[in-house]
This record gives C-alpha cells, sequence and structure tokens, in this order.
C-alpha cells in the first residue's frame, strides 16, 4: 500500500468514528503501527485536515473536512492527467492555460508517487485538428455561462451568409470541429453553428428568456426524435457529428 493510500485509508477511519478515539484503536484498524500513526495525523494536520486531539486523549476529525489529491487511485491520477491534456491541446488558448494551471496544482501537493503517475508520458495527447477561427470560443464559452444571447453573423457549408440571434445552449468538442448548440430566433429551432463558420459574434445584454438548462432538455429530446429534420447535426450516442441536409 502507498502511503497515499494509507493516508487515505486513515481519513475514512476518522470520518466512521463521529467521537474522539484512541490512537490505538485507528492504529490497529489502519493496520499500522502506533509510532507511524502518530506521523500519519502529523501529516494530515499540516494538508489543512481539522483533526483534534493528541497522544493519549484521542482524535476527532472536524466534518467538512475534503482532500481530493489522497481521494484518487493511481489509474485515476492518470485519467485525470490524459485528460487534461487533451484539453490543453484541443480546446481555446484560455481553457488549455486553465487546464494546465490545474494540472500544475494538483501535481504540486500531490505525494511523490503519484506526482510520478502524473506526470508520466506513457500515455499522450496528439495535436488537435485545426481550423482558423475567427470567433475566440472563450466568448462563447462567457454566453453560456452568463446566459446571454448572441449575435452572430453565419456562413453555412454552401456560402450563405446570415445574422442570427440565438440561446446558447452547449459548446461541444468533437474530433474534426467544434459545434456551438443554440435556439436560433431566426428559425424557431435548434441549429448547430460550426465554430470555424462563424465570422463575427457579439454578447448581447438580453439574458436568455428560458434557463440554459430547461434548453439543454429540450435539445436533447429532438435529438431523440428521427422525424427532427431541422436539426443541422445529428450528434450520435458515440459522439460522433454528420451534417444533414438544412
Amino acid at each position: 500500500m502507498s502511503r497515499a493510500e494509507r493516508l487515505f485509508d486513515l481519513l475514512q477511519i476518522l470520518r466512521r468514528h463521529r467521537r474522539p478515539v484512541s490512537g490505538a484503536v485507528l492504529a490497529r484498524e489502519a493496520g499500522i503501527s502506533l509510532r507511524t500513526l502518530y506521523r500519519d495525523i502529523a501529516t494530515l494536520q499540516a494538508m489543512g485536515a481539522q483533526i483534534e486531539g493528541e497522544p493519549g486523549l484521542g482524535y476527532v476529525l472536524k466534518p467538512g473536512f475534503l482532500l481530493p489529491p489522497l481521494m484518487f487511485s493511481p489509474q485515476e491520477i492518470e485519467a485525470l492527467a490524459l485528460g487534461l491534456q487533451w484539453v490543453g491541446r484541443r480546446t481555446d488558448e484560455e481553457m488549455g492555460q486553465a487546464a494546465r494551471n490545474a494540472m500544475a496544482k494538483i501535481a504540486a501537493v500531490l505525494p511523490a508517487d503519484l506526482r510520478e503517475r502524473m506526470e508520466d508520458d506513457a500515455m499522450v495527447v496528439g495535436d488537435g485538428w485545426d481550423r482558423p477561427q475567427v470567433v475566440d470560443l472563450a466568448l462563447l464559452r462567457r454566453a453560456l455561462n452568463e446566459g446571454r444571447t448572441l449575435a452572430l453573423t453565419y456562413t453555412d457549408e454552401k456560402g450563405a451568409r446570415s445574422e442570427r440571434i440565438v440561446w446558447p445552449v452547449s459548446l461541444g468538442f468533437f474530433e474534426s470541429t467544434r459545434v456551438l448548440v443554440a435556439w436560433c430566433e431566426l428559425r424557431e429551432g435548434f441549429r448547430h453553428f460550426r465554430a470555424d463558420r462563424i465570422e463575427a459574434a457579439e454578447i448581447l445584454p438580453a439574458r436568455m428568456p428560458r434557463p440554459r438548462r430547461q434548453l439543454m432538455k429540450e435539445w436533447r429530446q429532438t435529438l431523440l426524435s428521427e422525424s427532427d429534420s431541422g436539426v443541422r447535426y445529428h450528434v450520435s450516442r458515440s459522439h460522433h457529428t454528420r451534417e444533414t441536409p438544412p
């Protein structure tokens, strides 16, 4: 058992005891010596765990404390590292930098053995599909987060340009494209706008008439209906996209 796993197990044992428990009982349940227990308690306290007590009196963990790094298994660390690499390479610059910052922060507080797993290059994410985009994806994400409408200038696959007022619902990152899902006031229905075909975008002061979560549910319902011929992109269960006639 790694030291990280041992510390996490000790936290779990403390969580099970609502009242102070002696060091001897804790050591027995954790399968470690009393000396190791005292050292581990001191380590957890130094990392921010609110463990009250001292040798001879017993210990209790105050409720509400979480220690995410110690809750990760080696496989979970690998999954996190791979996912953060993907975000760092396949999204916009702002989100990519946020992923790199998050990876550095997690690595900084991990025990040495888990930090090595996170920094291991056994699994890597290759360069993503790249196509010039006029509009920064950060602007689209801001509209989503703030629940505001967008004014778009969009060119479809036939080269026809149009001005749209849309209510953003979701932003999808696929291997071959990035797609903004939105309710379009012009078409009075949900549409999928390829990010590389958005020529201009402006966040409007008005908030969306309906909550984004409600719109998400409504959009998902349209995906279940085979008769919904107005949807420009069909999103399959395998998360691929294919363009269909408007």
